[in-house]
């Protein structure tokens, strides 16, 4: 048993289990790890004890300086008690580092390869926690000069994020997002066109502008803000105003997800502005259709319908066949869903409110069919709330049921945010078997999207 110079008992082998030390262990994040003790009461003068290390070594490793030399990891999983295969170590000492992968060490490197792939598929035992050791990243050579070609393949992978994103939420697509972020960025540095390059540009504020967007929609908020700032910067760069109103509308979005009402209605404002600019009704009317959601949030009913009326009015106006990529989402059964979330956010002040909402977000889920799951659940959860609050309890249950099916579909923590008001209206009613399922179903939904699997 390792004690430390006061005879105190082993650290517990319990505290290697707990789910967050493994994942530190797997990726060798000694800093974390030391953290994690230090939460049970392990101090940094004991740490120092038991790994041969001084308190000042232990302090740097907190702070943040990385442990890479083999030796000292071992030192640190014998003297703490750490199962080495938590850490992806040998149970034995290592042999000789192996050369790098060169032309003229391929026959060892083949040999070592070949071996390996005999290993694994003979069944050889390889601990799952070896699977949590990241690959090393070594970034992808990029060409010494670009085409249209590439800004081709960019806007076809924008437009399968933007599928990812509206079909399964935004955890499904941010990494991606993100990961293409960082390497499109660098294509900047490769010798283009200037036509080529204002593409790219543009690409890349898209791009910046659907990664915000996945962030958001996770719950992710000030990734989302930096996204989208610096997806504005790059669509003012290019002077795209449809593009600059459509990532003021993501910001205004990201506001009033957080009943920031007048904070979402002065960013809409900022986009009618570069709507105007751009000369393009369809934009104009996804802004006007957002202001007067958040007018219905400040229970301004006069300037809601004021508004929703001036949407309706642009859409007309607009080419929604010839539509920007980036404004291809928005189409009737959005612009009607919109008025019906009008009805419904005025609804909890003005029951009367109740039937219109339920006739147009009825009418969206009907234009919509089966595409867009977010959308669609965002819909039935503001019909089910309707349905309640106009007293059509069991109608109000079954689309409340409908809507956490999708919920539980999706990676978004914004859908499962927006169940809130049809969990408060659903407490309402006590007694109704098919509501007091409903609330259980809605909560254990959200739990479930909460970052981490905690409940928020």
């Amino acid at each position: 048993m390792n004690v430390n110079s006061s005879s105190e008992p082993a650290i517990s082998a319990v505290i290697w289990e707990r789910p967050e030390m493994r994942e530190a262990l797997a990726v060798r994040d000694m800093g974390t790890v030391y953290r994690l003790l230090q939460r049970v009461g392990i101090s940094q003068r004991r740490i120092a004890a038991l790994t041969g290390q001084s308190q000042s070594e232990v302090s740097e490793i907190i702070a943040g300086r990385q442990v890479m030399a083999y030796d000292l990891l071992s030192r640190i999983a014998d003297g703490l008690g750490i199962p080495r295969g938590y850490l992806g170590m040998a149970y034995e000492d290592p042999p000789s580092p192996p050369k790098p992968l060169s032309i003229s060490h391929e026959p060892v490197d083949r040999r070592r390869l070949l071996a390996d792939a005999a290993a694994v598929t003979v069944g050889a035992a390889m601990g799952l926690e070896r699977w949590l050791v990241p690959i090393p990243d070594t970034q992808t050579p990029l060409p010494n000069r670009i085409g249209s070609a590439d800004v081709d393949q960019l806007e076809a992978t924008i437009r399968h994020l933007r599928m990812l994103d509206l079909e399964y939420g935004g955890g499904a697509c941010r990494d991606l997002a993100v990961a293409q972020v960082r390497r499109s960025t660098r294509l900047l540095t490769a010798s283009q066109t200037p036509q080529v390059r204002l593409r790219l540009q543009l690409a890349l504020a898209d791009l910046h502008a659907v990664a915000g967007w996945a962030s958001f929609d996770i719950g992710m908020y000030d990734p989302a803000e930096r996204y989208l700032a610096r997806a504005l910067e790059l669509a003012r760069h290019t002077g795209e105003h449809t593009l600059i109103a459509k990532i003021l509308y993501c910001m205004s979005r990201l506001h009033l997800h957080r009943n920031w009402a007048s904070d979402g209605l002065r960013l809409l404002r900022l986009g009618q502005d570069a709507a105007k600019e751009a000369r393009d009704p369809l934009v104009s009317s996804l802004l006007a259709a957002n202001e007067a959601w958040a007018h219905a949030m400040l229970n301004d009913s006069r300037q809601a319908f004021n508004l929703i009326g001036q949407a309706e009015d642009d859409f007309v106006r607009g080419d929604v066949d010839n539509a920007q990529p980036w404004l291809r989402f928005y189409g009737t059964a959005d612009l009607t869903a919109l008025r019906g979330t009008v009805y419904t956010t005025l609804s909890e002040h003005d029951s009367g409110r109740c039937q219109s909402a339920i006739d147009s977000l009825s009418l969206a889920l009907t234009l919509r069919g089966d595409s867009a799951t977010r959308s669609r659940a965002f819909e039935l959860t503001a019909l089910a709330t309707a349905q309640l609050r106009a007293g059509d309890l069991d109608r109000g249950a079954e689309t409340g049921h409908e809507a956490v099916d999708l919920a539980l579909r999706l990676r978004s923590t914004r859908v499962t945010d927006r169940l809130a008001p049809l969990i408060q209206e659903a407490r309402r009613h006590s007694g109704h078997s098919g509501l007091e399922s409903l609330v259980e179903r809605s909560q254990a939904a959200t739990s479930a999207n909460a970052p981490g699997g905690e409940k928020r």
